[in-house]
């Protein structure tokens, strides 16, 4: 990566909407239990020693430790999905009825669903591997396993539970899975592409992703969980009167070299944040909150947001205190918390909100988004 590589900008010539979401976390199964906790500000932090039979780093983790598929789809057709692919197609699941989405035999061609992740599951590609090596020879593992190894399993199978013929993008973007996984699906309704995408990320807590984040991130803990938004652009919305969330007002993306320095690195940062905010048409001084990627002061994107913000003072929404280290659903996840408060506080209305994430490879963005208030009722919730 260079510093004098063009960044990415996108003028939104027509609205984009999210009209509906749903998460499944250590915070709610849902939008609404997910709100409820943002809003009281509960944390995720969950006993994991009887999860697996290998040692993790820690008894406690940001985790479902009693999750099973079964329990939210039932048995038929979820005994080969990994954790990955389960807590992404729930949310999907959440995200359609909360928007109250129909997909029929007449629009099912133009729905599709764009997912952002690391690596896929990681325990699930680790686990086959061993298998292949451990069984007795001619190494007959279990070939209903391997789908569960490719990246594109989650959005994949989410797509054929809920029949979705429509655009299947997966996204491989690690922090800035989220943000990227949104910017695409953007750009896809905007070519006209598809009417409406689900879009999101997720990420799974299994051994492999404790020790990895233990390992590189010492005060971190890991996490889990999905958050998926449905997409659409204003003409569909319009069309079925549906009462928005909220508005995507840009999404930028950037990317610096961290070998010419922090202060490089940050500049950087700068001018992605503030050209997200030119691009959305908002200030500093009108944004209600930021939800940045970081979990505290001392990284660049803190040092970043000082300098876009100045004196402005949005409150700061550090969704990783409530989540822990979620990697690739991190974006998401800080995307549903500021929705989670508009959800419940309509004297936020209107008023526009900032989500910034970073690599430590030296990527970077920033979307800004304004949201409204929905009672349960809305859209058929």
């Amino acid at each position: 990566m260079t510093t004098d590589q063009p960044s990415v900008s996108e003028s939104p010539p027509t609205p984009l909407y999210i009209t509906g979401w749903g998460v499944l976390s250590p915070l709610g199964d849902g939008a609404r239990e997910f709100s409820e906790a943002v809003v009281q500000g509960r944390s995720g932090l969950a006993d994991v020693s009887g999860m697996f039979d290998e040692e993790l780093p820690g008894n406690k983790a940001f985790a479902l430790p009693e999750f099973k598929v079964r329990d939210y789809l039932g048995r038929k057709g979820t005994s080969f999905f990994d954790r990955s692919t389960s807590l992404a197609l729930i949310a999907s699941d959440r995200a359609l009825k909360d928007t109250g989405l129909v997909v029929t035999d007449d629009n099912r061609d133009q729905v599709g669903l764009v997912l952002g992740t690391t690596t896929g599951s990681i325990k699930s590609t680790s686990d086959y591997s061993r298998e292949t090596l451990t069984q007795k020879r001619p190494y007959l593992v279990n070939p209903v396993l391997f789908p569960n190894t490719v990246m594109n399993c989650a959005a994949g199978q989410a797509a054929i539970w809920h029949r979705l013929k429509g655009v299947n993008a997966t996204i491989a973007g690690g922090q800035l899975a989220g943000l990227t996984a949104l910017r695409y699906a953007s750009r896809t309704l905007r070519w006209g592409d598809a009417q409406a995408l689900l879009v999101g990320a997720v990420e799974e807590f299994s051994p492999h992703t404790a020790w990895a984040t233990h390992l590189a991130l010492d005060s971190a803990t890991a996490g889990e969980g999905a958050a998926v938004f449905v997409l659409e652009s204003g003409e569909s919305r319009d069309a079925t009167g549906r009462r928005p969330d909220a508005e995507v007002l840009a999404v930028e993306l950037a990317t610096a070299d961290p070998e010419q320095g922090a202060e490089a690195v940050t500049a950087r940062y700068t001018e992605c944040i503030a050209r997200a905010l030119r691009t959305a048409g908002v200030t500093a001084d009108e944004l209600w909150a930021v939800a940045p990627g970081s979990a505290g002061p001392g990284e660049a994107e803190e040092a970043a947001l000082d300098g876009v913000l100045a004196a402005a003072r949005p409150s700061r929404l550090r969704v990783k205190e409530l989540t822990g280290e979620c990697h690739a659903a991190s974006g998401a996840l800080q995307i549903a918390a500021v929705l989670a408060h508009h959800r419940r506080d309509p004297a936020l209305d209107g008023l526009p909100a900032l989500i910034t994430s970073a690599t430590r490879e030296g990527a970077f963005g920033a979307a800004v988004i304004r949201g409204w208030h929905r009672d349960e009722t809305d859209n058929g919730s």
